[in-house]
């Protein structure tokens, strides 16, 4: 098998894993608080995370302060992500949640003009541009099909662009455990305290297997998109992660029974595309 194809296939399977996280946590339907429920599945998500680290010597070593700095801003986005993706989740199908998240490359390659003064031609700027025309169609705003949790989903992504932007800045020589480790535990001990503010809920056996299975999705994710930094071309790679938009198109009618707007469809496409040239003009740039 060659570099490329085993990058392909565990990008794959990290989407794969990533969505089926979403699925379970959707079928929690609501019966237990957002915050327990973070704070349950990041102890068992911690718990393996932890383990992957120590197995790989990722904690050991030191880490300078600029580096510190980057990974706690990290790990907050994280938190704002978990919060406002899990409650849009929770809320609204698991396509259009997903659909919105695709725009992600477009958003982290416009944060890296504005902030880092990358160069991004005028071909890129138009493929973002597009692409949010894409994103206007899934979330529709001031339209009858419009609802918050469409907000609470677009400032999710607003949350993981930080976090990316965070990763980029971050020293090669820092492990990539490590860093997915801080930002487990920070949502782990951020959900902890925030549960307290309301009552428990019991946990029934059914929500204890889908919120393991939710952890263990999770960690096999991360685990997944730590190997594909290790194989094959990453600009090769990066666009098999638009699978994940496919993987939530299935569960979605098959578990949900939810099928996508034609309009919806149509905005995912167009993110999906103008992503995918994004992709090829970064990578024909990169040989040049």
């Amino acid at each position: 098998m060659s570099p490329n194809l085993a990058g392909a296939l565990l990008m794959m399977a990290s989407m794969a894993c990533f969505t089926l996280n979403d699925a379970l946590f959707k079928m929690t339907g609501g019966a237990l608080p957002l915050f327990q429920l973070l704070f349950l599945r990041g102890i068992l998500a911690s718990l393996l995370i932890g383990l992957m680290a120590w197995q790989r010597g990722a904690v050991q070593g030191t880490v300078s302060m600029h580096d510190k700095g980057l990974i706690a801003l990290r790990s907050l986005a994280e938190v704002g992500a978990a919060y406002f993706f899990v409650t849009a989740l929770l809320n609204m199908p698991l396509a259009n949640v997903t659909a919105i998240l695709q725009v992600l490359p477009l958003t982290v390659t416009l944060g890296s003009a504005l902030f880092f003064r990358e160069a991004v031609g005028w071909r890129r700027m138009l493929a973002i541009c597009i692409g949010f025309v894409g994103m206007l169609l899934i979330v529709r705003p001031g339209t009858e099909g419009f609802t918050v949790w469409s907000v609470y989903a677009l400032v999710a992504v607003l949350c993981v662009t930080v976090r990316d932007l965070s990763t980029r800045r971050l020293s090669r020589d820092v492990p990539s455990l490590l860093v997915t480790l801080s930002a487990s535990v920070t949502v782990l001990v951020v959900s902890g305290f925030a549960s307290l503010a309301a009552p428990w809920a019991p946990v029934t056996a059914p929500l204890a297997w889908l919120i393991a299975g939710a952890a263990v999705f999770i960690v096999g994710g991360y685990f997944f998109s730590v190997q594909v930094m290790r194989a094959g071309d990453v600009s090769f790679i990066a666009p098999f992660r638009y699978t994940g938009l496919i993987w939530a198109l299935v569960l979605g009618w098959f578990v949900f029974g939810d099928w996508p707007q034609p309009l919806t469809l149509a905005g995912a496409a167009i993110i999906v595309a103008t992503g995918l040239f994004t992709l090829w003009r970064e990578r024909s740039l990169m040989r040049r």
